[in-house]
């Protein structure tokens, strides 16, 4: 089964990507994540994204497909893949659904945790808050000026999946600010 999360930041996505790995032996593919782990692994995609980070240049789709492609033809993961971070815009999506297709696969639910902007912002600011009371290391993004500039960038490029998913018969939005639990229950409804 591969699915895609969608949300907003501070929606929940990696939280209940992580859940899914555990119960139901998913993969989690971040794109962050696959191209740092490609920067040090000497392959010849590896190669090729050291080269485009050194050179402080975007990473560009075709890369991050290319990355993709190694990850869904490597046969280990028994439970599918969660898409998190991709795609991001309409061409991703369209690259997407070309590469599954070219391999026998499908995308067989986009899921989308829906919440409301400003609960988003004290969720945020209060994690932020709930961090630093703790000792522990606060992200330098986790304050509410840094994600209201992330929503509009989400707002901007991201949002337009969920009509393109919509259009396709793909999508579900489940109520991102229910309890983890209660989100969770609602992924496993959808997935079945």
């Amino acid at each position: 089964m591969n699915i895609i999360l969608l949300g907003p930041p501070g929606a929940g996505k990696g939280t209940q990507a992580a859940r899914l790995v555990d119960s139901r032996n998913m993969i989690q593919l971040s794109t962050g994540d696959m191209l740092r782990e490609a920067r040090t692994s000497g392959t010849e995609m590896g190669k090729i994204v050291a080269d485009v980070m050194d050179k402080g240049n975007l990473v560009t789709d075709e890369i991050v497909i290319g990355l993709i492609r190694e990850k869904l033809t490597s046969g280990t993961a028994a439970g599918g893949y969660i898409f998190d971070g991709f795609p991001r815009t309409l061409p991703q999506a369209d690259a997407l659904g070309e590469l599954l297709a070219e391999l026998g696969q499908s995308l067989d639910a986009v899921i989308e945790l829906q919440v409301k902007d400003e609960v988003l912002v004290d969720r945020i600011v209060g994690r932020a808050e709930e961090a630093r009371k703790a000792g522990q290391p606060v992200r330098a993004d986790d304050n509410a000026e840094s994600l209201k500039t992330r929503l509009m960038a989400y707002y901007k490029q991201t949002a337009p999946l969920i009509g393109y998913y919509y259009a396709k018969g793909k999508l579900t939005s489940v109520d991102g600010l229910a309890s983890m639990d209660d989100v969770a229950a609602s992924l496993e409804k959808v997935l079945g």
